[in-house]
This record gives structure tokens, C-alpha cells and sequence, in this order.
């Protein structure tokens, strides 16, 4: 099983739609099972999508409207596979955008689920979050898929330990199948004390730090909106499991050396 996570800085990036194209290709040639993308964005004031270009798509949430310009669905129509897909919308991005997570799976989405982790609800504050999952059967074996995209353990406002709680509050009704959960999590996994620790503390599986072969798991080496003072590389985009598994790999993919940049963050790949 092949799983990639990306947050791919949607439209906030030079070169998009050939950043697009590239994206597209490499998931042309890896073919993994299951991606999950954070910052996906769509213009607020872009028409929607009609029904009958969406036929691959599951509605997690019933009011949801998918705009013609979602990155998610221009990148699908680059895809060679069929991806099976879903997307929500967490806050408004760059006060441009609908920002959202996508998940997208090789394989029918048996079911979904989106629920708030923050507990800001103010659809205007970048401080409210979501997570989404979906179960589908990968190599024969029914698995949930979750995605997310958090806040910094010191934000004043909604920091990342009560988010963190209330995530695996959320994911309780989950956990008697395998989990992944995956996504840009904001905290450093160098620095004690933190997020990390308090992520690995409650029993969660880092695929990064068991897998069989790795790289130096660096996801941001430059200064980055949410990281405006930083010159170090920093591993904050991860791949966790509910219960032990060993990974055959993780590499940091789409960093210039495996895969070209399309993003301010590189992707993690992993295969199981």
C-alpha cells in the first residue's frame, strides 16, 4: 500500500497550474492507493461544479459545493487512474479561498465522516479545523484514512494539545478497524515536551520512525507562512497508525530530489 500527504498550498503558489501538471504526473507514476492533501483551495466566487462531473465524488458534508477551480478536482482531471474523492471546507484561506481538506483513493469510499477539531467554529478564522476520513478496503483489508491540518502547539487562541484531544475524542468510534492519520500537523518532531510527544504519549504509531528504510523526514526547510522566522528543516508533516506497523519506506517526496517542488511543503510517501 502506497500513501502520500501533501499540503499542497493551493493556488497561493508561482506556476500553479503547471505545479498542477507535475503533482499530476508524479501521481501518474506511483500510483499510490491513498493521498491526502491539505489547503486544497477554491475561489469563493467560482460557479460550481454540475452534478455529472462529479461522479467519483463523495459528499461528506450535505451543503458542500464544489467550485469549478477546486484544486483537487483540476488536479483529477490530470490523473490517468480514477480516483475516488472527497473534500470539505475548514475556514476561508488568504481571504480568497475556501480552504479544505481532500482525501482521494483508488479504491470506492465506503463511508466518510468530517468532524471539527477546533473548538472555534468561525468559518471566517483560520484557527478552526476540521478533520476528514473515509473507510475504504486497500489490498483487501478495510482501513480508515484521515486527514488533517492543525494549529501550532502555542497558539493563544486554539492550541494544538485541546485539538489533539478532541481528534482522538472524534476518532474514538474508529478505532476497532486500522487507522491512518496523516496530514500537516504543525509541531516539530524534534522539539520535546510538545505536540509530538504528547501525540506519541497516547499511543500512536509514527510510520516514520518505524519504517525499514528513511530519509531525514524534513517536510519545510525555509521560512513559511505559519513559520515566518524559521532556517531550519523541520519535520511536521506525518503519517501515524492506530495500532504497530512497520512501513517498508518513508522518504520526503516532491523536494526537488524525488519529485519536483510544486508546494512550500513537501510530501511524505509511505508503502506498507
Amino acid at each position: 500500500m502506497k500513501i502520500l500527504t501533501l499540503n499542497v498550498h493551493a493556488w497561493a503558489e508561482e506556476d500553479q497550474l503547471n505545479k498542477i501538471s507535475q503533482l499530476a504526473d508524479f501521481i501518474n507514476t506511483h500510483q499510490f492507493d491513498v493521498i491526502s492533501m491539505q489547503e486544497v483551495n477554491q475561489s469563493i466566487q467560482e460557479m460550481a461544479l454540475p452534478h455529472e462531473e462529479l461522479q467519483t465524488f463523495t459528499a461528506t458534508e450535505a451543503d458542500v459545493t464544489i467550485k469549478k477551480d477546486n484544486y483537487a478536482h483540476v488536479l483529477l482531471q490530470q490523473l490517468t487512474e480514477t480516483y475516488y474523492w472527497t473534500w470539505i471546507p475548514t475556514h476561508i484561506g488568504f481571504r480568497t479561498y475556501d480552504e479544505g481538506l481532500a482525501i482521494l483513493s483508488r479504491t470506492p469510499i465506503k463511508r466518510s465522516f468530517g468532524e471539527y477539531v477546533s473548538h472555534m467554529r468561525d468559518y471566517n478564522n483560520y484557527r478552526t479545523r476540521k478533520i476528514v476520513g473515509i473507510e475504504t478496503v486497500v489490498q483487501g483489508e478495510a482501513a480508515w484514512f484521515v486527514n488533517g491540518h492543525f494549529n501550532w502547539w502555542d497558539d493563544a487562541q486554539e492550541p494544538f494539545k485541546g485539538q489533539w484531544d478532541l481528534t482522538e475524542s472524534r476518532l474514538a468510534p474508529y478505532m476497532d478497524q486500522p487507522l491512518y492519520l496523516m496530514g500537516d500537523f504543525n509541531n516539530v518532531a524534534e522539539i520535546r515536551g510538545e505536540g509530538y510527544d504528547y501525540m506519541m504519549e497516547h499511543g500512536w504509531n509514527d510510520l516514520y520512525t518505524t519504517a525499514k528504510q528513511k530519509d531525514d523526514g524534513a517536510t519545510v526547510v525555509k521560512a513559511i507562512a505559519g513559520w515566518a522566522n524559521n532556517e531550519q528543516p523541520l519535520r511536521i508533516d506525518y503519517i501515524f497508525s492506530n495500532r504497530p506497523v512497520q512501513a517498508q519506506s518513508s522518504n520526503v517526496v516532491l523536494n526537488g530530489k524525488k519529485g519536483p517542488v510544486v508546494s512550500d511543503h513537501f510530501g511524505v510517501a509511505v508503502e506498507i
